[in-house]
């Protein structure tokens, strides 16, 4: 299947009370291990790329090429969206033009007012390409790509104004976190949550920072109109701890054990099964 728009999936996952995995993907690895284990599993699926990814792969256009070769050779069947993750104004138009089906604007940082009006346009834009748009209210704790967000609690008020704008989904902050969560953390705030999914009125929730939130609260957040869960941080830890182990073993000095193609493929695995094991829990499995 041809690389799509996030729009349909998620409004589909909304109305059928389920949630698709934004994957974030820094490699060839990283593409390949969730391709092939969303069509295993015929599960629909957002490929998150960060600016700071995007860069360090070569660009943009770079990762539209390699997620379309990749596609093509793997045969995917399934709903594929590119989506630019916490994309700044500048980065956003950058993601448009090389083909991106999917832009996350993150304006959270600004003035509210700017932040909407940059959001209207970004969306304007957007949709006359057919791509789909995330806008952010509230900043996520922790950090990704070097802003720290210190997680306040979206303004319902705010929500209501900015998913007017016609956004195809929108992230709240409702103490999520992004990276590792920390012993203390009180876990996420239903009443946060209730209040925005009134005011969003329909519009797909996104709940970024899935690495650490128990499961429990990651269904309950779908079961309240979360249609979409981003995670990264804990394919990172498992596609390290397997490098670890494999090196730590001694595994790299047997035969060709240092063969790149060797090297990496535990870290692969690993990172298959933690999709795998998303992709069950959020209840995407045979929903393409």
């Amino acid at each position: 299947m041809s690389v799509v728009s996030a729009r349909e999936m998620l409004f589909k996952a909304r109305k059928e009370g389920y949630g698709v995995a934004q994957i974030n993907v820094n490699n060839l690895e990283w593409i390949k291990a969730v391709l092939t284990t969303v069509e295993e599993l015929k599960s629909p699926v957002i490929l998150g790329v960060s600016e700071g990814a995007a860069k360090y792969m070569g660009g943009y256009k770079n990762v539209m090429a390699m997620v379309h070769a990749l596609d093509e050779f793997y045969k995917v069947s399934v709903p594929v969206a590119v989506h630019l993750d916490h994309g700044t104004y500048e980065g956003a138009y950058k993601a448009l033009e090389a083909g991106f089906t999917s832009i996350m604007f993150d304006g959270s940082h600004y003035p509210f007012e700017e932040n909407l009006a940059k959001t209207k346009e970004i969306v304007a834009v957007c949709h006359a390409k057919g791509v789909s748009v995330e806008a952010e209210v509230g900043a996520i704790g922790g950090e990704e790509d070097g802003v720290v967000g210190m997680g306040e609690v979206a303004d319902p008020k705010e929500c209501e104004v900015i998913a007017a704008t016609g956004v195809d989904m929108f992230a709240a902050g409702i103490g999520n976190i992004h990276g590792k969560y920390p012993a203390n953390w009180p876990g996420l705030r239903f009443d946060v949550l209730e209040n925005v999914a009134k005011v969003t009125k329909g519009v797909p929730l996104v709940l970024h920072g899935g690495t650490g939130i128990p499961a429990d609260q990651v269904k309950k957040a779908i079961s309240m109109g979360v249609s979409k869960i981003n995670v990264n941080t804990e394919l990172q830890l498992a596609f390290a701890a397997a490098t670890r182990k494999y090196i730590e073993e001694g595994k790299d000095l047997e035969g060709k054990g240092f063969d790149p193609r060797k090297l990496l493929e535990p870290g692969y695995k690993a990172m298959k099964q933690v999709i795998k094991d998303k992709l069950e829990m959020f209840g995407s499995v045979n929903k393409a």
